[in-house]
């Protein structure tokens, strides 16, 4: 396999992962975590103040100890000396000589303990400090964040964009299509059997063919009792079963009494 080929691989994988790393990862989370680490180092920042100033303690025991037999020793040196004893005084001064060496070392190393120690306590005040803003901000910004996320899916949920509301909306859809097909089915059967084109199975709604020709007559009659009553109108006459009914009329009077002269 060509280094070409590997290369593109890399690089698909390393998209791939870092999309999904982008899905899975929580801000609120990635901040807490941030938040965690910075007390972590805090407390190691306080440690290392406390370890300074453990043996800065311990060296300043050792120099009042040094301090204090280097005083012994002079005193004895001056007790020797009005003694008369100057051999013992010169000893005794020789050993506060060789203690007066041994403090100034241990001062020095004390001012550079002392130092470190107020480096150290004035970073971590300051760390401290940091720690404090960022946990500000970090709470901030969740609220701030979930916030957003609350209505982002409200408003996902209104406009159906949603995973759940989309469900939601595919099932309505589906009910409703359902619903108007049934509603057609039902409509098309129900005109298929009122023109017989479908026969009832039940037998209920079935017309012999006597029935269906006598209804048929009837409906023609009305329509031609409608036609002539249409014609009369637009012709400003009187339709021709009056004329019919006048005629009959006519004929139907009785005629004059017949009257007898005698002469």
């Amino acid at each position: 396999m060509s280094d070409g080929i590997m290369k593109r691989m890399g690089l698909i994988f390393r998209s791939k992962a870092n999309k999904a790393l982008d899905r899975a990862e929580d801000p609120r989370e990635t901040l807490d975590y941030s938040y965690q680490k910075q007390l972590e180092l805090l407390q190691k920042v306080r440690r290392g103040v406390a370890d300074v100033a453990t043996s800065r303690k311990r060296l300043e025991l050792q120099l009042t100890q040094l301090q204090q037999q280097s005083a012994k020793y002079e005193d004895q040196g001056r007790k020797a000396l009005s003694l008369g004893r100057e051999d013992l005084a010169r000893e005794a001064l020789s050993r506060k000589a060789n203690l007066q060496a041994q403090i100034t070392d241990l001062e020095t190393q004390y001012q550079a303990l002392q130092g470190e120690e107020e480096k150290l306590t004035l970073a971590s005040q300051r760390l401290q400090a940091k720690v404090d803003a960022f946990r500000t901000k970090k709470e901030t910004i969740k609220a701030t964040y979930t916030a957003a996320q609350a209505q982002t899916r409200i408003a996902e949920s209104f406009s159906g964009i949603s995973e759940e509301m989309g469900d939601v909306g595919l099932a309505i859809q589906r009910a409703e299509d359902k619903t108007a097909q049934m509603q057609a089915r039902a409509g098309a059967i129900d005109e298929l059997l009122a023109s017989g084109a479908l026969d009832d199975a039940s037998g209920l709604g079935r017309k012999d063919d006597i029935e269906a020709e006598l209804e048929r007559v009837a409906g023609g009659n009305d329509v031609e009792l409608e036609l002539a009553r249409m014609k009369a109108e637009l012709t400003g006459g009187t339709p021709a079963s009056q004329p019919q009914a006048i005629e009959q009329g006519k004929n139907d009077t009785p005629p004059p009494p017949t009257i007898n002269y005698q002469k």
